[in-house]
């Protein structure tokens, strides 16, 4: 074991069902950040990231596809771990719950909580959300939708294990508040507090009406719904229960970086799940604010829109790792959302990374190379200004550790640039191409030079857990290409002398900010879609569409069908006459908001009954791939449409 003990840090396990976006890249970047200082501080460290594989959303897309689950999901995470490689993320383990070790695990868990008497067999009715794969009570909902997701829900009925979720709200809410520490901010604790106190409902953790995911060990009808399977990986990737050795080592988990959507679910399930099968809490929960397109969540939808650069693999290509990571973390304030925008990253890479610490070395590097012949000078005098810039030197590193304690990456980062920002005043106010001129003035030259080759040596140090590249190319510069990246060198400053600096590349090159944006937009513009004709039913003459009565017509009234979970039962008014016309569209639409709506209606179609009642007519929609649309008209009730 390390001399400072061990540190465990994991991300949310990633959902894979299309290619991720900068929103996860914010959330990664941020871990291995925390990940490799911790490991330069000297603590021995284990950082889990992976994906969440099962579900009915991930099943209803490998349908679409042709393919089964597992092979939709092996293409998607084959694609993660490529991003992952590109972005030179350090983890130490990749979970897949479709893995045997974490399959097998979630049972054994299951069987736990079961057997301690917090998991009974039970019926659940209420809105699904498809994508989120959540149950939702209607008062949960927002105007009629997901509360997580904004998306459409649908009524759901089905056989389902529960766990007793309700049970554990009175420790849920002692520790909210007796361990403040456990969720941060403190924001989002008392949202949490909040919720526990309005009630809470038994969580439903089993379904029946689909197959992909980990069978219920005691009923394999079933397989266990998707928090239980989820959740458990921060545990089962660690060899919980049957391999005790890594767990006993590493948990428990010292932080659980999340987004703050799914802050809910890993602040009140996941701890009445550990603690239902006796098992200690993870330390602290972080959840970090959403990064925002035009003030608005960036997803993998929007990503695939194109409303914005947002896929890192193009900002990689273009500007480096190191760039991107340091904007990210530099950015924004964890915790809090943040505004993503070409222009912003791009500005903070010219003013912080060119203009700052690329400027510097290139500088420093020239200097020692044409006043002292490439070699780091010894320093023999000293002044008010030499001791400031030592001052501001040596006791950078505490700083860094303070805020990074407290997951503040961007006033880490600003602690750092004060030292970067202060090491190019104190060129100006040396001026050492003035004392290059007077003989009489080379030992102070060279102080000037050795106080900036240490400045920067410490720079080096301090950059390495959040841009270790970049890190690594500063040191070759400055001749310490020999000497492993020590986090305790950061707070001595005399230990250079005699090393051979050597100009390379600018570190960080200028760039041409307008010239840059146009480039982006253009990568940005989505391709134009091919000439695709469309899949058509066999053709009819005109004769057959003449055949056809479309009018016009108001819903007056509108219900859910008493035998039908699926239709819906419309009055419709057409002129003077009012018909009932049942639409298989309860999917889609709520009875009350269909309501005063123009419809076209096919008038002379053959009347049918369904379920018992009798249709005369059909009402028009349109399909826009995600739902239906009401196909209207502005023309009055009764009116031909042709």
């Amino acid at each position: 074991m390390s001399k400072k003990g061990t540190y465990y840090i994991t991300t949310p396990i990633y959902y894979p069902s299309s290619n991720l976006h900068v929103g996860h890249t914010y959330c990664t970047v941020m871990a291995d950040a925390m990940a490799r200082f911790k490991r330069l501080c000297g603590y021995d460290v284990h950082f889990l990231t992976g994906t969440d594989e099962h579900g009915q959303k991930i099943q209803t897309l490998a349908e679409a596809k042709g393919v089964s689950p597992q092979a939709y999901v092996d293409e998607v995470v084959d694609g993660i771990k490529k991003l992952w490689a590109t972005m030179e993320i350090s983890y130490d383990d990749f979970i897949r719950t479709t893995e045997p070790r974490h399959v097998e695990r979630v049972q054994k868990i299951f069987m736990q909580m079961y057997e301690n008497g917090d998991i009974y067999k039970g019926e659940y009715e209420g809105l699904y959300c498809t994508p989120c794969e959540s149950f939702w009570t209607e008062s949960q909902l927002v105007n009629g939708c997901c509360p997580d997701c904004g998306r459409p829900v649908q009524p759901a009925k089905e056989e389902a294990y529960f766990f007793k979720l309700s049970k554990y709200a009175d420790k849920l809410l002692d520790l909210f508040e007796n361990t403040p520490e456990f969720l941060q901010p403190e924001s989002r604790r008392n949202e949490m507090i909040a919720f526990v106190k309005q009630g809470l409902e038994d969580l439903c953790i089993s379904r029946s009406t689909f197959d992909w995911g980990i069978p219920v060990p005691i009923d394999e009808k079933h397989v266990i719904y998707v928090w239980l399977d989820a959740l458990t990986n921060y545990i089962t990737a660690l060899g919980y229960p049957d391999q005790p050795e890594e767990f006993d080592k590493y948990w428990p988990a010292n932080v659980h970086l999340v987004g703050k959507e799914i802050v809910r679910f890993h602040t009140i399930i996941w701890p009445a799940m550990l603690m239902s099968a006796g098992i200690p809490l993870p330390k602290q929960v972080l959840g970090h604010g959403w990064l925002l397109l035009g003030g608005e969540k960036v997803s993998k939808s929007k990503a695939a829109k194109g409303n914005d650069v947002v896929d890192p693999v193009i900002l990689i290509e273009r500007y480096g790792i190191d760039a991107l990571k340091y904007f990210l973390l530099r950015e924004y304030t964890f915790g809090q959302d943040g505004v993503f925008t070409n222009e912003v990253m791009l500005k903070r890479m010219n003013y912080d990374l060119a203009n700052d610490l690329g400027n510097l070395v290139s500088r420093t590097v020239s200097m020692i190379e044409k006043y002292c012949g490439g070699s780091v000078p010894m320093a023999t005098t000293s002044d008010e200004i030499d001791e400031d810039l030592k001052a501001i030197a040596v006791g950078a590193a505490s700083k860094v550790e303070e805020q990074m304690d407290k997951f503040a990456f961007n006033m880490a980062m600003e602690e750092i640039w004060i030292l970067v920002r202060r090491a190019n005043k104190y060129i100006d106010e040396k001026a050492p191409w003035v004392l290059a001129k007077d003989e009489s003035k080379k030992a102070e030259l060279d102080t000037v030079m050795h106080n900036l080759a240490e400045a920067i040596r410490i720079i080096s140090i301090l950059i390495y857990p959040f841009m270790h590249t970049t890190s690594k190319e500063i040191r070759k510069q400055m001749g310490l290409w020999f000497a492993d990246v020590v986090w305790e060198d950061a707070f001595t400053f005399e230990m250079m002398y005699g090393e051979q600096v050597k100009k390379g590349n600018a570190i960080f090159p200028r760039l041409d900010i307008e010239k840059e944006l146009e480039e982006l937009q253009a990568l940005n513009k989505p391709a134009e879609p091919a000439n695709i004709l469309l899949e058509l039913k066999p053709e009819i003459v005109y004769e057959d569409f003449d055949k056809l009565d479309l009018r016009v017509g108001t819903i007056i009234k509108a219900e859910k069908h008493p035998k039908a979970d699926k239709l819906l039962v419309f009055q419709v008014k057409m002129g003077t006459e009012t018909r009932q016309v049942i639409s298989g569209v309860a999917e889609h639409f709520k009875p009350e908001e269909m309501v005063g709506k123009k419809v076209v209606v096919v008038a002379n179609l053959k009347p049918r009954a369904l379920r018992g009642m009798e249709s005369k007519g059909m009402i028009l929609f349109a399909d826009n791939g995600e739902r239906l649309e009401i196909v209207t008209t502005t023309a009055e009730d009764g009116n031909a449409v042709s």
